[in-house]
């Protein structure tokens, strides 16, 4: 009997169509919306809107058929997804720029999402075989670490709003290492934690109903503590500093199961924030403010102090439950609203709808990398996508807490929406290594066709 031939299974051609339509609606939303603006504005639709319009939807259907050749059944949902957020953020970035706020610029920010998009693309032609990260591991943490400490060094890093955490590159302006940082650390942690996976699930004393891990073993936790609390000191990054910690703990959590070590990640998070509010002044004003946002004497710092804060909070009670209508609020009173603050920004003209609709699109986007993580079939995969989706759903979380005064601020954006070009090309590459992942973990195993007579056959 010879041998029997492989070959993949076909893709359903509905799917790709079912895609393609969503892709289609996810921009026709965001032209709608830019249209929405100018009559709103001018009386007229934006000149522009054309260009805009056919600028996204290009790029996007270039993504659509990389992604239909090189990750065919990839999830379908996440690529409109990413769209819609990234396609709203440019309406807001272009409805501030024509509030002549803050420099906002639509045409760089469109600019930084083709950028993005390319760097989407490369990932997933370049990337075909994800798994290949596992043999980076500690090339991936001597990378992030490196990325992480460039800011520090003399010439090379500048200091903006009191943080150490961009570098400056010419021709280019300003970037943010720590954003491309992240991604190599939650490789290596993916890496890391499935080779140590076995001795980091192992109980150690009990106490109570939880089993404590041994002494020995609290080294990982330990040194990615310290290493957090080194970017809060040296950098004044605060909001990095809780994701790569936060991010780690849920890595280390999925990794061995063990609710012990979340417990101490939560105790040492709480001890190292309340070290650092007793030593270092920037810790303690973000705390301050938190506390009592409408002190005065705290409200007349102005930017830097709760003014910005309390901006945003009276911003989002204007638009109320439905919003004053995109185009018809006053985002240039919000500081920071091109960045940091454009979620309330989007508050005040879309109101708590508009805000809960918003947030219900970042967890569907995290929903599918969460599936993708569960659906996946080795160890590493499931850490990989499980932390990168964490990652995304962590600085949302964060950055509405902030802005809700549910949290301190931290000065993390918001993912695919805030302008600028580091957070944007780096969460590109983060949906570009979920689609890598998510292809794999969809993907039907191979079907085997024999000689004739016989039964096919599925090999996996």
């Amino acid at each position: 009997m010879s041998t029997p031939s492989v070959e993949p299974v076909p893709l359903p051609a509905k799917r790709r169509l079912a895609q393609l339509a969503m892709l289609a609606f996810a921009v026709a939303i965001t032209l709608g919306a830019y249209a929405n603006v100018g009559l709103a504005i001018d009386g007229q639709i934006p000149s522009g809107m054309l260009t805009y319009g056919l600028s996204l939807g290009g790029f996007m259907l270039a993504a659509y058929l990389v992604l239909a050749r090189f990750a065919p059944w990839a999830d379908p949902l996440i690529l409109p997804l990413v769209t819609l957020i990234n396609g709203l953020g440019l309406v807001m970035i272009y409805r501030l720029e024509e509030a002549d706020a803050f420099g906002a610029s639509a045409n760089t920010q469109l600019l930084w999402t083709a950028v993005g998009v390319v760097l989407f693309t490369v990932t997933l032609i370049v990337l075909r075989d994800h798994r290949a990260l596992q043999r980076l591991t500690y090339t991936a943490g001597a990378l992030g670490l490196f990325l992480l400490v460039s800011p520090l060094i003399p010439g090379l890093g500048q200091e903006v709003n009191g943080a150490r955490i961009w570098i400056g590159i010419p021709g280019l302006g300003q970037l943010q290492p720590a954003e491309f940082a992240k991604l190599a650390l939650i490789v290596f942690f993916a890496g890391y934690l499935v080779a140590k996976r076995d001795v980091l699930a192992l109980a150690g004393r009990r106490l109570l109903f939880i089993d404590l891990p041994r002494a020995r073993d609290l080294g990982p936790i330990l040194i990615t503590w310290g290493l957090s609390l080194g970017v809060l000191i040296l950098q004044k990054d605060l909001g990095s500093s809780l994701l790569i910690f936060g991010t780690f703990i849920a890595m280390l959590y999925i990794a061995t199961q063990r609710t012990s070590w979340v417990l101490i990640g939560i105790l040492l998070f709480i001890g190292g924030a309340l070290l650092a509010g007793l030593i270092f002044d920037h810790v303690q004003a973000r705390w301050e403010i938190f506390l009592d946002p409408g002190d005065p004497e705290l409200y007349n710092r102005e930017l830097g102090g709760s003014w910005q804060l309390m901006q945003g909070l009276f911003a989002m009670g204007e638009g109320g439950v439905l919003g004053t209508g995109l185009g018809q609020g006053h985002p240039k009173e919000i500081p920071l609203a091109i960045s940091d603050f454009i979620f309330a920004a989007v508050g005040e003209e879309l109101g708590l709808t508009g805000l809960m609709a918003l947030l219900m699109v970042y967890a569907l986007l995290v929903e599918r990398g969460l599936r993708t993580s569960i659906a996946a079939r080795d160890p590493f995969t499931k850490l990989l996508a499980g932390g990168l989706s964490f990652l995304l759903a962590w600085q949302v979380f964060i950055i509405v807490g902030g802005v809700t005064n549910l949290i301190p601020l931290t000065g993390l954006v918001t993912p695919f929406m805030s302008q600028g070009g580091s957070a944007l090309l780096s969460n590109w590459i983060l949906i570009a290594l979920l689609v890598r992942m998510s292809d794999a973990a969809r993907r039907p195993a191979p079907q085997a066709i024999q000689d004739e007579g016989m039964t096919q056959v599925f090999q996996r």
